[in-house]
């Protein structure tokens, strides 16, 4: 396989290659112009990332440090544990040359990912200078008075009952007046990430129903998505859905939006292809192994061995297209 394609068998050779292209003057000249002299910083935190994540660490190192110059372009740190933004991995299909025969084949590949956190959109909208405030959170039960579909306003100011929440908001203004306010239940909430969300729309075995209870969980976990920090992911889409709709999109903004479709489509791409390869998996033509039975001729009385009907199975419903 080429050599821009080698990826490390050790966690050592890994990171020794990793810096080693952090450290080249063309890497470290586009850092210095997206950070100045933040540059350094943000490259240890590379290092950090790729030290305490294993999945990053089977990742071509060239391809972790193009993903992660997108967040500094962006001017938005990687550190997970501050939700601006994030470098995940799926596995897609890539084309390499095969060195022995020199034909063009398909092969899969762990891929780095950039994806911006809600914490991150926040922060891009605040830059701009055109917002006078800008708010998202969730809704505990009782906080609900009233949502008027017509002018789009929601009232918040009741009076928290429980730890139960009920749903999330995003509120904004501007600094001319204008301002707007977007309310999901829970419930739509849950259905829209089954609906849209490329990592479990497919996934049978996660229902609206578990996606619900992920919300009061209180759990939170280091996997990126809804089913590792469905909360974080649902003030992400209400700060996506109503910005990208209402509010004023700076440059940064609409290439933060842009990074956040592409990962998508990566996670589309990755989860085809998984389908692709079990699809493709030969059927067991062993002769052998297919059962027999005895059949008697009714005419003659000859007694014969043919092999067995399979019982007749109904084909399974095929998955909505949305």
């Amino acid at each position: 396989m080429a050599e821009n394609n080698q990826v490390a068998t050790t966690g050592q050779t890994g990171l020794a290659k990793l810096k080693s292209i952090l450290s080249a003057p063309s890497v470290v000249e586009q850092f210095q112009n997206a950070l100045a002299e933040n540059k350094n910083l943000f490259i240890a935190s590379i290092i950090d990332l790729y030290n305490g994540d294993k999945s990053l660490q089977e990742c071509n190192p060239t391809a972790i440090v193009q993903e992660c110059l997108k967040a500094a372009v962006l001017d938005l740190p990687i550190n997970r544990a501050l939700g601006f933004a994030y470098v995940v991995v799926y596995k897609n299909k890539v084309k390499r040359t095969d060195p022995q025969t020199g034909r063009t084949i398909e092969v899969k590949e762990p891929t780095p990912t950039f994806i911006p956190g809600y914490k991150g959109y926040i922060q891009l909208a605040m830059r701009t200078g055109k917002y006078r405030t800008i708010n998202a959170d969730v809704v505990y039960e009782g906080e609900l008075r009233t949502a008027n579909r017509l002018s789009g306003e929601v009232c918040l100011d009741g009076q928290k009952k429980s730890d139960k929440i009920i749903g999330y908001f995003c509120y904004f203004e501007l600094l001319n007046g204008y301002s707007k306010t977007l309310y999901m239940s829970v419930e739509d909430m849950a259905a829209y990430a089954k609906r849209y969300a490329p990592g479990i729309k497919f996934k049978k075995e996660v229902t609206v129903a578990d996606l619900i209870k992920k919300a009061n969980s209180g759990i939170v976990s280091n996997t990126v998505g809804w089913e590792g920090n469905f909360n974080d992911m649902a003030l992400k889409t209400v700060i996506r859905r109503l910005l990208s709709k209402y509010g004023y999109l700076s440059i940064k903004m609409q290439s933060a939006l842009g990074h956040d479709t592409e990962a998508e489509n990566r996670a589309i791409a990755a989860r085809n292809d998984t389908l692709q390869l079990a699809d493709a998996q030969p059927l067991n033509l062993d002769a052998s192994e297919v059962p027999y039975e005895e059949v008697v001729n009714e005419e003659t009385g000859e007694v014969t061995e043919q092999p067995k009907e399979a019982p007749v199975t109904e084909e399974a419903p095929k998955e909505p297209n949305y």
